[in-house]
């Protein structure tokens, strides 16, 4: 499992005020834009009291333009940024084969050393990797670039078949939408559910696949709406907390229930029971960072039917126990 590591979110300054936490997220030549545009995007969306931006946002780089396949960009701040900042974010490459500058490795490579959180996006990978402190670790990139990077950098474990992995402070993602997925678990980590939800619902992006979650699944389109199980999801979500057997679930969708395991298979990917009780774990997750409830009206509220069974279902799901993660993912009154 992965080590988990509370992030800094707020840090003191010296005359006791909060400033917001420093992301730097680095530009260089052959950015992809999309990678570069959503950690800037994602971060600056997140709000404190009073309409506060709870991230200062600073794009930086070795030299003031960098090119993209597209477009020419104008750098705002230099790569001494990287020292000075609590995240930095590095954006994927659209050449993996482009030579990386030399000071860029050196920052982030000081960056990681002193403690700070770094993290890859797509191809971004491929420039941690050469820091060497991806060395011994699990990483993971854009599943069409996976088995390069394990061919050019042996001692990294290259997992393609995940959105993002954590490993403590150091933490890389998958392509594309997966970048979303990540700034959105970092978002969480830092200030909680309810302001990575709010940002979610501005990016229009779901705030509940986990790092684990496949990168890719082709799926069976529906064979037309009245088969198609994408509203009963919606009521699964709203029912949580009673006891949903398969046959209960079948008559609410007007189906036998080898119809609906079929269906809902071919269209979600894994069984009924397995979605509920990943759903129950979500609404536990929000529960426990949102609530002061303990863990038996936490285990109520989501329909587990017991205390032990949430603790089993938790661990199976997010790799440690309810408590664990309580003390790990505080309500922003408690901190």
């Amino acid at each position: 499992m992965a080590e988990k590591t509370l992030s800094a979110g707020f840090q003191p300054t010296r005359a006791g005020r909060r400033r917001a936490h420093v992301v730097a997220v680095v530009a260089f030549d052959g950015v992809v834009l999309g990678d570069l545009a959503t950690p800037c995007e994602v971060f600056a969306l997140a709000m404190g009291a009073n309409a506060r931006p709870l991230y200062d946002v600073r794009v930086c780089g070795v030299a003031p333009t960098v090119t993209s396949a597209h477009v020419t960009l104008q750098v705002p701040r230099r790569l001494s940024t990287v020292d000075r900042a609590d995240t930095v974010i590095v954006p994927g490459l659209s050449d993996i084969d482009r030579p990386i500058p030399p000071p860029l490795l050196r920052a982030i490579r000081r960056a990681i050393d002193r403690g700070a959180r770094v993290a890859s996006i797509c191809t971004g990978a491929f420039i941690l990797a050469k820091t060497q402190r991806l060395d011994g670790l699990r990483a993971t990139t854009h599943w069409a670039a996976a088995a390069e990077l394990a061919r050019r950098h042996p001692l990294i474990t290259v997992d393609p078949d995940v959105l993002y992995v954590e490993n403590g402070r150091v933490l890389t993602s998958a392509g594309a939408a997966a970048g979303f997925d990540l700034c959105l678990h970092l978002v969480r980590r830092d200030f909680g559910a309810a302001t990575a939800a709010a940002v979610a619902r501005a990016v229009v992006m779901p705030l509940e696949r986990a790092g684990g979650q496949a990168q890719f699944i082709v799926h069976s389109p529906p064979a037309d709406d009245t088969s198609s199980v994408g509203r009963l999801l919606p009521w699964l979500e709203r029912n949580l907390s009673r006891t949903l057997p398969l046959p209960t679930v079948a008559r609410h969708a007007a189906m036998s229930v080898r119809t609906l395991s079929r269906q809902f298979r071919a269209q979600v990917g894994i069984t009924p029971a397995e979605w509920v009780a990943r759903a129950r774990v979500r609404r536990a997750q929000m529960l426990l960072e949102t609530t002061a409830f303990s863990v038996e009206r936490v285990a109520t509220e989501c329909g587990f039917g017991s205390a032990a069974v949430m603790r089993q279902q938790f661990g199976r799901v997010v790799g440690t126990s309810p408590l664990a993660y309580r003390r790990a993912f505080p309500r922003i009154q408690d901190r």
